[in-house]
């Protein structure tokens, strides 16, 4: 039996896998909200009061750098580390990984209906594959083949410079850099960072803000409130906000795409991707992301899916530790 958990800074997925045939299958799952719990450990404490089943290994995706079993979440005030999980989780066998780590092994065990194809590309067996996915963070990892298996890179890619490609871009980064200084992809590409365009359109006079969005923004989640507003026409100015969300995504997905020479495909991954999933398919994204100048063919030629299953991670990190089960792997470095 398998303990797998997708950490992120918005919630917390917990599952039990029972590993049949070397194959984990889901027996159990609950969700919780992380900022509502001091650590992964109450979280694990949770849910283990209603799951007593023996563990035998157990394997994190968590958003932050991964570090000799230790890991300091950027987006919650959490210390994670492997050797006091051991007591909740009822096992030593623990692995923590980046939570796109989890996510790239995820995204090697989905079928095509967790698929959609933005760009159909050309694609080939064995080459690197790229994968970035916009949440409450930006993650990135690059996928590789080691002449027999797929293996998946930790990256913290999503704090790189944020590199505009316009003058409205141009801008939006000048506005970024007087509030935060250093401006990182993720201050752009990320939940928070929608919000962070919709300021920016706000207070530079790009837009206005009507009165009962103003209200709305304040009784929900204003990211998703913005996203929602733009999908459905009703407010220019989250229109607008949404229209650089996703060509700035679709420029970075570029980006991971020549890193990684991925020429195997890239994936766009994370909880924003689906909700606006029919922005996505309008065209724009895929222009930002071919837009390389002298590249521009070879990133035609480029597999683009869309990953439609919210839970790739923590199918990522069962496989994961179903594989390092299976090899007499130890605990995660």
């Amino acid at each position: 039996m398998i303990l797998a958990g997708d950490v992120g800074g918005t919630k917390t997925i917990l599952a039990l896998f029972d590993l049949q045939a070397g194959k984990p299958i889901k027996v159990a799952e609950e969700k919780f909200s992380s900022k509502d719990y001091a650590g992964l450990e109450g979280v694990i404490r949770a849910f283990r009061t209603k799951h007593k089943e023996r563990v035998t290994g157990s394997c994190f995706g968590v958003a932050g750098p991964v570090v000799k079993g230790t890991v300091k979440t950027p987006n919650l005030p959490w210390l994670i580390e492997t050797s006091t999980l051991a007591k909740e989780v009822g096992s030593d066998r623990i692995w923590l990984l980046n939570d796109l780590e989890a996510t790239a092994y995820g995204v090697l065990t989905l079928g095509d209906r967790d698929l959609y194809a933005l760009n159909s590309g050309v694609g080939s067996n064995h080459d690197n594959r790229g994968l970035i996915a916009a949440g409450t963070g930006l993650g990135e990892s690059i996928i590789y083949w080691d002449g027999k298996h797929y293996q998946a890179l930790a990256s913290e890619g999503g704090h790189a410079d944020f590199a505009p490609r316009s003058r409205l871009e141009i801008e939006l980064l000048s506005y970024l850099i007087e509030r935060f200084e250093h401006v990182s992809y993720e201050r752009v590409v990320s939940g928070p960072g929608l919000l962070n365009i919709y300021h920016f359109l706000k207070d530079r006079g790009y837009g206005e803000e009507p009165s009962w969005l103003r209200a709305r923004l304040a009784a929900e989640d204003p990211s998703a409130a913005i996203s929602q507003t733009a999908l459905a026409k009703e407010a220019e100015i989250c229109i607008q906000a949404l229209d650089i969300f996703v060509a700035v995504y679709g420029a970075e997905t570029g980006n991971v795409a020549l890193r990684a020479k991925a020429l195997g495909g890239v994936f766009v991954a994370g909880g924003i991707a689906p909700k606006i999933a029919t922005k996505l398919k309008d065209g724009s994204f895929m222009e930002a992301f071919m837009d390389k100048g002298r590249y521009r063919d070879l990133l035609r030629s480029i597999p683009v899916r869309l990953v439609l299953n919210e839970e790739t991670g923590l199918l990522g990190a069962a496989a994961y530790a179903a594989r390092a089960s299976a090899i007499g792997g130890s605990e995660s470095t």
